[in-house]
């Protein structure tokens, strides 16, 4: 999946896999946020303090999550609605309930899923994350970047390069630019190894004919393993705007080498650089 660079839906794709991610790990590392009244005291809150109904929704939400890692929706959600049906108050679980109906294509019970959550926990930045990511697909870009912001505003969230770049693609797809380079900038800056955020960046840079600033970003993507045909293809622009005559035939020879069958390579061939 992280080999699909285009800002269409292979970038959904890829964005969701990163909204999986954050939604994964809120849900398998929150534990025991219920305390009884008779946990009150000094003693520490252990897993004898959490209810029966919410242990029984957390194993339930851990199996929701595993069939959705696994690409069965339905199994995901017949295990995340007994889970919501233990107990009501997991906002992990409505979280979730907002991935699959996104996956599902089920935008208002995937927003509503979203608003729930944040009723619970106003302050979950992966369900901020998420519900980002829905509203920019639905071309509502300003309450996007308000909620991508109010989750880097966080300062416990520690998935904010992937929220930067989700901003970024938001940012970029209406054509605010400019916004976009700073969000890709602030997201190469949190994980440089990151092929979605390194190839837009540079691919901004190409447009605007910063040649040798994509140069630097493209080529790290290229000598990476995670380099692809469309990076390929950017790095064979990038390298024949500078005149780079070797870099150009080497790219070239990997193209063909590993993409022969690629649009990239036939545009290659025909000498279609302006395309």
């Amino acid at each position: 999946m992280i080999a699909k660079l285009r800002i269409g839906a292979a970038a959904l794709s890829c964005v969701l896999w990163s909204c999986l991610v954050c939604a994964s790990a809120t849900i398998l590392t929150g534990c025991a946020s219920n305390v009884t009244s008779a946990s009150m005291n000094s003693d520490l809150v252990t897993d004898s303090d959490e209810p029966d109904t919410r242990k029984r929704a957390r194993l339930r939400l851990e199996l929701a999550v595993a069939y959705f890692d696994k690409g069965q929706t339905t199994d995901a959600l017949d295990h995340l609605k007994q889970s919501i049906a233990a107990d009501s108050n997991l906002f992990e679980a409505y979280n979730l309930r907002g991935l699959i109906y996104m996956r599902l294509n089920d935008v208002p019970l995937a927003e509503e899923s979203f608003r729930r959550a944040l009723t619970i926990n106003p302050k979950a930045a992966s369900v901020q994350h998420n519900y980002g990511w829905l509203l920019c697909q639905q071309t509502r870009l300003p309450e996007a970047v308000q909620l991508f912001g109010t989750a880097l505003s966080n300062p416990n969230y520690g998935d904010r390069a992937k929220t930067w770049m989700a901003q970024g693609l938001c940012q970029q797809k209406y054509g605010q630019n400019a916004d976009a380079e700073i969000s890709f900038l602030r997201a190469y800056e949190l994980d440089a190894g990151n092929p979605i955020t390194a190839y837009n960046l540079s691919l901004l840079l190409f447009q605007r004919a910063e040649f040798v600033r994509s140069q630097f970003y493209v080529r790290r993507l290229n000598n990476s393993e995670l380099a692809n045909a469309e990076s390929l293809w950017l790095g064979i622009k990038v390298e024949r705007r500078l005149d780079n005559r070797d870099a150009v035939f080497q790219l070239g020879v990997q193209l063909k080498k590993r993409f022969p069958q690629s649009r990239e390579y036939l545009a290659f061939e025909r000498g279609a650089f302006n395309e």
